[in-house]
């Protein structure tokens, strides 16, 4: 970019960066912008900020944005490294630097969906991760995993949500009792649990337990890849 061009590409990648942390589900208010006076900034700077986040140990530096004028390509280069093709015209181009970590971007997506809740009188612990990002967005369940007739359907509902257009990644759990499930799927951060029970059998709904809420609807097996589709979205 051109050196009078910088303020709008900074506010650019500003806002870019907020939105990066929406989309990994960080609520804003756990992230402060801090910016660095001139004395403190790298010599080539003439502005930059530093996104912080408030870890459990105190608020430290998560991202960093930088405006870091011509300082660069003037050290690697000779000549101006860059003619305009339009106008024939040689600069030196200016750079803005955001700078993300992933290491320290997992950490923060961890502690901030980190939620305990006391539920009928048990401690429940969940990752309220967006859907896009949990390692399951669905899990299903047989309710009874010795009823071969449950198991079966289950299996098909299974099968059917791991080839839908939604490219869902779907988890099959048929260990120890459906409370215990629901749990270990909560843990990991499984947004939505499909139930197979007798009531499957008889009108083809399953129960639709909400990962959040702990909330349970019914819903059409027909429905459900349109449903997981757009609560995806």
């Amino acid at each position: 970019m051109r050196e009078g061009e910088w303020k709008k590409w900074f506010e650019y990648w500003r806002e870019e960066m907020w939105q990066w942390l929406d989309d990994l589900g960080v609520e804003r208010s756990h992230v402060h912008e801090a910016e660095i006076p001139e004395g403190e900034r790298a010599h080539y700077s003439r502005r930059t900020i530093d996104f912080e986040y408030e870890y459990p140990f105190g608020r430290k530096e998560l991202y960093g944005l930088a405006y870091r004028t011509d300082f660069d390509l003037k050290n690697h280069f000779k000549d101006a490294p860059y003619r305009d093709p339009d106008t024939g015209e040689e600069f030196w181009p200016h750079i803005i630097e955001p700078t993300w970590g992933v290491d320290r971007s997992v950490l923060v997506v961890l502690l901030d969906s980190y939620r305990e809740q006391d539920l009928d009188g048990k401690k429940r612990v969940y990752l309220k991760l967006p859907p896009k990002l949990a390692p399951y967005q669905v899990a299903v369940f047989p309710l009874l995993a010795n009823k071969p007739q449950l198991v079966e359907k289950a299996q098909e509902i299974y099968k059917a949500l791991q080839v839908s257009s939604f490219r869902f990644q779907v988890s099959w759990d048929a260990r120890g009792n459906i409370g215990k499930r629901y749990y270990a799927q909560d843990e990991i951060g499984t947004p939505w649990c499909v139930t197979i029970d007798f009531q499957t059998l008889e009108d083809d709904t399953v129960t639709v337990r909400d990962r959040d809420t702990a909330a349970q609807i019914r819903k059409p097996v027909a429905e459900l890849d349109a449903y997981f589709g757009e609560m995806i979205r």
